[in-house]
């Protein structure tokens, strides 16, 4: 049944709103020399006012400078995800070890440099690093620059910590969740949204099998670094939503986390909020129920944090989908008038609009049975909503019409593999069997996010990558606690079931851990992580070392003993017992020659009318030359980092394994102009001027999907 009305603040139905054409022309701005927030502004458009460069001289791009940071991993396991800000012709980016440096954002002169860790501080591990969040009243003015679990102030002029804030210039976030979370995995990879005198955080959490924190968001006074409100995604008694969750759920479930960044109506003072999965990821025995607010896009009084309205996606998720990137502020047509909207990506490779005020949908969507679930304990929601307008823009189901046909070879080496698994349909449960997962784990949408201009069109490149995801039963017949039984709830979902590492992910096997690292060694980073390693500083001394020699035994293989056959086992004090299944880990499904198995494309940029919910235009995103010199017309790959597009009429984008940015009109999709980068760039440009003359930036990291890491940011500009 299609839904038409809200009908109480957690009804799953919104109202349908007429869909009429989108009016001709843009309002006339004057230019914003500056990139002054995290994905151009506080809506999050990575849109740009500026007009030097169009489709008419773009192919005369050339570099104009390179500033090379220093700090990439030798073994590629390093990345720079930063949309660097550029304020004043003043450029702001971080390395890929998380050093904030400032340089001439027209030569690329470094002028200083912070290091959150210089003084051997890397509790929580140092991460990643998204952007940066600009304030300024009155002459004062900070930069808020998330490492690891701590937020930092600093001054934008010096590089020093602003010492009034917080503890000596930074907060600890692991501080101020309303429950223990000691020894926990937290980082804030992401920029704070900031609303007035506040800096409303994001954060990532621990979403395996192990304990996690929960995903409240909060926010912080940006002069003193005190908390000054907190919102339960997984609601306390009393609190709307409560009833969602099993009775004690606040007490013990985590995540629920808003990861991929927010945006704030500056206006309106609302601030809209997309959150994540509840942990464990993949079965959800311990939390029956739909779980608000997980999975939800939730507008927030930003000054109160006061719940206004909120949309659920999935119920009950388990398939990790998080809502992958922050939403858009546009504006859109209905019934010759502007209505203020916020549209959210998917990784199921939707696109959902709302009306910013009321929550309503703008398009029509209708709730749909999908099947149940066959693992012990589970009990899977009935229905999933979905839109039924704008359509999709990546693939929904795995038939073998879709196989790769790039060569015989490859197409019954994957047809071999998938008529293995259970048979793809949408929402198919987690299973022991095998089940494909399309758009995968990275998306469809990712982390990169959407570009929108004033006319209501909306630019989103999307991955078409499937993966498989293989549930095991827990093993038991080890002793609780035991290396083993550690190994396969905290480590194997990365690592491997015979610790072997998956290449396609940058995660290294272990065998050879034993010829490198000491015990103590492997104990001191369990205590902090490392890069997106969570810290296991939860766990009891004699569990740390448990799961230290069995990382170095040479030769054990894959933990064995009796299966739990849906009995829950106590494993000393993990909370990840509760959990009757693991998971062999994050896995693309690949042919022989490690190419997608989807026929291409792989990777493609869309472009969407949202005043009608139509396409304008969808086209191939990257190549394999390996490919390309075989005959294969360009395939597309996967990407990473999201399109910026300016009032010239260009979108720019790197993101594609192919390490190359490119340029095309954002009328007709037509590709305008590419450029060799010194490695990938997979994170979002930024554009801004300085003495007139435009700029495009990007930070070229590599270091994903088995790419070369690197450290420069990459400055093009139109010749003298």
């Amino acid at each position: 049944m299609i839904c038409t009305m809200i009908l109480h603040p957690f009804a799953r139905c919104a109202t349908l709103l007429p869909v009429l054409v989108a009016w001709a022309g843009a309002p006339v701005v004057a230019a914003d020399a500056n990139w002054s927030v995290y994905l151009g502004d506080a809506g999050g458009t990575h849109y740009s006012t500026l007009t030097q460069i169009t489709p008419a001289n773009v192919a005369r791009l050339q570099p104009a400078w390179t500033f090379r940071t220093g700090g990439a991993d030798a073994n590629n396991r390093s990345q720079i995800q930063c949309n660097p800000l550029v304020i004043d012709g003043v450029l702001y980016g971080t390395s890929p070890v998380l050093v904030l440096f400032a340089v001439e954002a027209a030569t690329g002169r470094e002028l200083w440099r912070f290091d959150p860790f210089a003084a051997g501080n890397v509790e929580g591990g140092r991460g990643l690093n998204r952007g940066f969040s600009w304030w300024q009243e009155d002459g004062e003015r900070r930069l808020m620059f998330s490492a690891g679990r701590f937020l930092h102030a600093l001054d934008p002029a010096t590089g020093k910590l602003i010492e009034t804030f917080g503890d000596k210039g930074r907060v600890d976030l692991l501080d101020g969740l309303d429950r223990d979370v000691k020894g926990l995995s937290l980082a804030a990879n992401t920029p704070g949204a900031i609303f007035r005198d506040l800096i409303i955080m994001p954060m990532r959490l621990g979403e395996g099998p192990g304990p996690a924190a929960p995903g409240h968001l909060r926010a912080y006074d940006v002069r003193t670094g005190a908390r000054r409100w907190i919102f339960h995604t997984i609601p306390h008694p009393g609190e709307p939503g409560y009833e969602t969750w099993p009775a004690d759920a606040w007490q013990r479930v985590g995540a629920a986390n808003c990861w991929a960044g927010l945006v704030v109506d500056q206006e309106r003072g609302l601030a809209f909020v997309p959150t994540g999965s509840p942990a464990f990821d993949f079965w959800g025995g311990d939390r029956h129920g739909d779980g608000l607010y997980g999975n939800c896009l939730i507008a927030l009084d930003a000054a109160t944090g006061k719940r206004k309205w909120h949309f659920q996606f999935v119920h009950h998720d388990l398939w990790d989908r998080d809502l992958p990137a922050p939403p858009v502020l546009c504006e859109v047509l209905r019934e010759g008038k502007k209505i203020a909207a916020v549209a959210q990506v998917t990784k199921s490779g939707h696109v959902w609009v709302f009306n910013r005020e009321t929550g309503e949908s703008l398009f029509p969507w209708q709730e749909e049975p999908v099947p149940k679930s066959i693992l012990a304990g589970e009990k899977t929601s009935p229905t999933q909503p979905r839109p039924l307008k704008p359509a999709p823009f990546a693939r929904q189901q795995f038939t073998e019409a879709e196989v790769t046909d790039i060569s015989p070879t490859s197409r019954e080496a994957v047809l071999k593999r998938l008529r293995a698994a259970s048979p793809h349909v949408p929402w198919d449960p987690p299973s022991e069997r095998g089940t494909v997962i399309l758009p995968g784990f990275d998306g469809g949408a990712e982390w990169g996010g959407v570009a929108v201009d004033p006319r209501g069109v909306l630019y989103v490149n999307a991955n078409e990558m499937a993966w498989i995801l293989t549930m095991v039963p827990a093993k038991i017949g080890a002793k609780a606690g035991s290396g083993p039984a550690l190994y396969q709830q905290l480590c194997m979902s990365c690592h491997g079931v015979n610790r072997e590492g998956n290449a396609a992910q940058n995660i290294p096997p272990l065998g050879p851990v034993a010829q490198k690292m000491k015990a103590e060694e492997i104990l001191a980073l369990f205590a902090t992580g490392k890069g997106v390693m969570p810290s296991f500083g939860f766990l009891p001394e004699e569990q740390k070392r448990a799961l230290a020699e069995f990382i170095l035994a040479a030769g054990v293989e894959a933990p064995a003993g009796e299966t739990a056959a849906g009995k829950v086992e106590p494993t000393g004090n993990l909370a990840a017992a509760r959990s009757p299944y693991a998971t062999t880990g994050y896995n693309r499904l690949l042919d022989p020659e490690g190419y997608p198995a989807l026929r291409p494309p792989w990777g493609t940029l869309n472009a969407i009318d949202l005043n009608t919910g139509e396409y304008l235009w969808t086209k191939t995103l990257g190549e394999f030359p390996a490919l390309t010199a075989k005959g294969i017309p360009p395939t597309g790959t996967e990407n990473y980092g999201g399109p910026v597009v300016t009032a010239g009429g260009v979108i720019f984008i790197a993101a594609t394994k192919d390490e190359k940015i490119r340029a095309f009109d954002a009328k007709t999709g037509e590709k305008l102009w590419e450029a060799p980068l010194p490695a990938a760039g997979f994170a979002t440009p930024a554009t801004y001027s300085v003495n007139g003359k435009q700029f495009v930036v990007i930070a070229c990291g590599g270091g994903k999907i088995g790419m070369k890491s690197g450290d420069a940011y990459v400055a093009f500009a139109l010749p003298e």
